[in-house]
């Protein structure tokens, strides 16, 4: 079956031809981020493989149906980048990868904190100037620190046990509470304003639904802790940018680590190292000393790459041979008004 494989990096390469074997699918690998303008390159080929940052909207996904596409694998977990109405009205079939490497995720986020707390970015550059100051490098120990996990999913579920294993103590909140969470010693789920009052350490591991969408605004920042630690490793939108920038500047935020950005679309996974970016928030948030950016990289590792790419070829051959696909996502149900 021929793919169009859009967004592709050398890593894309290397890992999805390796799953795919002996070339059982005809893989076409393009560079151009899928979007309205480009879906046209993928003409005739019955299935478009997407990345999380790509254009899966009403537009595009027109353009694709009208030029025999079938189904669209997602080769990432989220997908809210993609318009699940507009796929089912027009008979496109879409499949994700739910579950490929919790553990990459969940461990980025405690290289944040650690790289926050004992400041091992300064201290790094430090060094490499033969300078062997420690002045404006004090941390905390995070023995004894409260964590705060909004989201305890598979991804929270390892994050609150590895903290745990610092010696944190750990309160969650979710919608969905998890009896495997609750098993955790010294954990606790609050409601979210306990969580956001009581918290040194906040972490981000929810989806980006429309009710988590700024989850993280000017009124949610209101009610921390003065120089609380907040990190986002799950999806940009949960954070208002404006009202982080503001809580970074009247120090309630005393350190912010974030692997993803609200408008990170067109900006992460490129090289603008010799262009201007034209993103003033980013910018300013480049500029504060206690603020650690990383582009998305928090899935990044070989294990998750390997499993993103097994159950992306997977689920194309499901698809080919007609059989069920486990991974299907499908629009939410309407409720009768």
């Amino acid at each position: 079956m021929k793919v169009a494989v859009f967004s592709t990096k050398a890593y894309d390469r290397r890992f999805l031809s390796a799953a795919n074997g002996d070339r059982q699918h005809e893989l076409v690998f393009l560079e151009p981020q899928l979007n309205r303008r480009t879906a046209l390159l993928a003409a005739g080929l019955p299935v478009v493989c997407a990345f999380v940052n790509d254009e899966v909207d009403a537009e595009t996904l027109q353009v694709l149906a009208a030029n025999g596409t079938q189904l669209i694998a997602l080769r990432s977990a989220g997908f809210n980048h993609v318009d699940l109405d507009a796929a089912a009205e027009l008979g496109l079939r879409v499949v994700r990868v739910p579950a490929y490497s919790p553990y990459a995720v969940a461990e980025h986020t405690v290289g944040l904190i650690l790289t926050l707390n004992r400041k091992l970015y300064k201290a790094y550059n430090r060094v490499r100037d033969d300078n062997f100051s420690l002045d404006g490098l004090l941390g905390f120990d995070l023995h004894g620190s409260t964590v705060g996990v909004i989201g305890t999913g598979r991804i929270g579920l390892i994050f609150a046990q590895i903290m745990r294993g610092f010696g944190c103590q750990v309160l969650g909140y979710d919608k969905y509470p998890s009896s495997e969470f609750s098993a955790i010693a010294d954990t606790e789920y609050v409601d979210l304003p306990e969580l956001l009052q009581r918290s040194d350490i906040i972490s981000l591991h929810c989806p980006l639904f429309p009710e988590t969408h700024h989850i993280i605004n000017a009124d949610a920042i209101a009610q921390m802790k003065p120089g609380v630690m907040l990190i986002n490793t799950s999806r940009g939108a949960l954070i208002d940018t404006q009202a982080v920038i503001d809580g970074i500047k009247n120090r309630t935020i005393g350190h912010l680590g974030i692997d993803v950005y609200e408008q990170e679309e067109g900006l992460f996974f490129e090289d603008w190292s010799e262009d201007i970016i034209q993103d003033d928030r980013f910018q300013m948030l480049q500029s504060f000393p206690n603020v650690v950016i990383t582009a998305h990289q928090g899935f990044f590792t070989r294990n998750a790459l390997e499993n993103i790419a097994a159950t992306t070829i997977a689920s194309i051959t499901a698809f080919e041979h007609g059989q069920d696909l486990s991974n299907e996502i499908r629009p939410p149900e309407k409720v009768p008004a």
